[in-house]
C-alpha cells in the first residue's frame, strides 16, 4: 500500500478526506443558494438559469458525478469513523455498567457532538434524498412531469408534506453546519488559538445563512403564484 493510501486509511487520514469533502459541498451549497435566489427575481430569470444550467449537458453531468462522489465519500466515512470511535469505547455512549462508572457531569449518548452530528447527517440524507426525488429525478412530483422550471420549483414548494420536509430539514442542515464547519477546519489542522473563535462564528453565520435561505423560498412559494411561464 502506497504511503498515500496508508495514511488516508488512517483515522487521522479519514477525518482530513472528511474536512475537505464536507468544506466543497459547502461550496456546493453556496452555489447552489445563490442559483436558486434567482426566484424571488422572478420566472424569467429563474427558467433561463435553469436552461443555460441544463443546457451544458455534459459539464452538468461531470458536476453531478463529482458531487454524488462528495457525498458518498463524506457519508460513508461518516458511518467508518463512527463506528470505529464505537469500537475503539468499547461500549456507546447509551450503555452505561454502572451509574458509578459515569461522573456526575457526563452527558448521555443522545447530546454527544459525534451523536448530534450522526443523527443530523443521516437526517440530511433523508432530505437531500427527497430533493433529488422532486427536482432531479422528478419522481415525487405534486404536479405534472415537464412544467417549467419556476412553476415546478412553485408547486413543490407548496406541497404541504414537501414544506413540512423541507423546513424540518433546512433547519438540520443549519445545526449539522453549525458544528460540522469549524470542526472540518480542525480535522485539516487549520487551527489555532488567535482565529479559533473566529472560525467558530463564521461556522455559526454560515450555517444560519444557509439555513434561512433555503427555508426562505418554502415561504416564497406560498406567497407566489404557480401561473409562471
Amino acid at each position: 500500500m502506497s504511503p498515500v493510501l496508508n495514511a488516508l486509511s488512517s483515522s487521522v487520514g479519514k477525518k482530513f478526506v472528511m474536512g475537505i469533502t464536507g468544506l466543497l459541498l459547502c461550496g456546493f451549497l453556496v452555489a447552489h443558494l445563490a442559483g436558486n435566489l434567482l426566484l424571488y427575481v422572478g420566472p424569467e430569470a429563474y427558467n433561463k438559469y435553469a436552461h443555460t444550467l441544463h443546457a451544458q449537458a455534459g459539464l452538468l453531468l461531470v458536476a453531478e458525478i463529482i458531487l454524488y462522489f462528495l457525498f458518498i465519500t463524506h457519508i460513508y466515512l461518516a458511518f467508518h469513523t463512527s463506528a470505529e470511535n464505537r469500537a475503539a469505547r468499547g461500549h456507546g455512549y447509551a450503555l452505561r455498567r454502572s451509574k458509578l462508572d459515569v461522573a456526575p457531569h457526563t452527558t448521555s449518548w443522545p447530546l454527544h457532538p459525534e451523536a448530534w452530528m450522526f443523527i443530523s447527517g443521516a437526517i440530511v440524507l433523508f432530505f437531500l434524498l427527497v430533493h433529488l426525488s422532486q427536482f432531479t429525478w422528478e419522481l415525487w412530483l405534486p404536479g405534472p412531469v415537464g412544467e417549467k422550471p419556476f412553476t415546478k420549483a412553485i408547486r413543490i414548494l407548496n406541497d404541504n408534506v414537501t414544506t413540512v420536509i423541507y423546513l424540518v430539514g433546512v433547519t438540520i442542515l443549519g445545526i449539522h453546519l453549525w458544528h460540522g464547519f469549524s470542526s472540518a477546519f480542525q480535522s485539516l489542522g487549520i487551527t489555532h488559538p488567535r482565529y479559533e473563535a473566529l472560525i467558530k462564528w463564521a461556522g455559526v453565520i454560515f450555517a444560519v445563512v444557509i439555513a434561512l435561505g433555503f427555508a426562505s423560498f418554502v415561504f416564497f412559494a406560498r406567497m407566489a403564484t404557480t401561473s409562471g411561464p
